[in-house]
């Protein structure tokens, strides 16, 4: 457990980026193609700690981006070389642009100032998107990944976010994956090794800055 200096010196709002991944209608939301998941994502408490803070990083100056997963009706430029996407197209509900699937799931709040980042293809919000461009043009040294899921998405995006030079904070409560007693094993077996594990307080505690406002 990081002490409350070491969160405080990580979460420096000037130089920290909040991330949510497949925080979306379609994935965690009412009308989730994946049931089990969105289930587990709001009874763990997850979806609730991720809409807490990026509430407080909405307040306290820390730039916020919403990844999502998304495909063209027509499906051009999906990835299909691997079971999972494949699997992905044959869901009752497809996460197709412009849809009610690929809105940012209540309660999260979007504010104006936050980047929405939506790709078509792969496993991760990071490799082959805009997210890293963000990063670096916004001045990020600490990034928090938060959302969905422990199983594919979150642990890809720790692992591109820490090749690519940038710390990497995980609130282990908030984010999920199933089976429930999967994700609390793979972030104490595999992400704890390459990422600073805490809670959703313990991060909400270490932003407690003042404000910073950004260019």
């Amino acid at each position: 457990m990081p002490s409350y200096a070491e969160l405080s010196e990580l979460l420096d709002p000037a130089t920290t980026v909040l991330l949510t991944v497949e925080c979306q209608e379609g994935v965690v939301g009412t009308i989730s193609a994946l049931p089990e998941l969105a289930a587990e994502a709001r009874s763990s408490g997850a979806l609730a700690n991720t809409a807490r803070l990026v509430a407080a990083a909405h307040a306290s100056g820390v730039q916020v981006i919403h990844a999502l997963a998304e495909r063209r009706p027509d499906g051009r430029g999906a990835s299909r070389n691997a079971r999972l996407f494949r699997a992905a197209e044959r869901l009752p509900v497809q996460q197709l642009s412009g849809s009610e699937a690929v809105r940012v799931a209540a309660p999260i709040e979007v504010a104006e100032e936050d980047f929405v980042v939506r790709r078509l293809h792969g496993l991760s919000p990071i490799q082959g998107t805009d997210v890293d461009a963000l990063l670096r043009n916004v001045g990020c040294r600490t990034l928090v990944v938060t959302g969905v899921s422990a199983n594919v998405a979150i642990p890809n995006t720790v692992f591109d976010a820490v090749n690519r030079g940038y710390v990497v904070v995980v609130p282990r409560d908030a984010v999920a994956g199933v089976p429930s007693d999967y994700t609390p094993a793979m972030i104490r077996h595999t992400l704890a090794l390459v990422a600073t594990v805490a809670t959703t307080d313990e991060v909400l505690d270490g932003l407690k800055r003042p404000r910073v406002r950004r260019a």
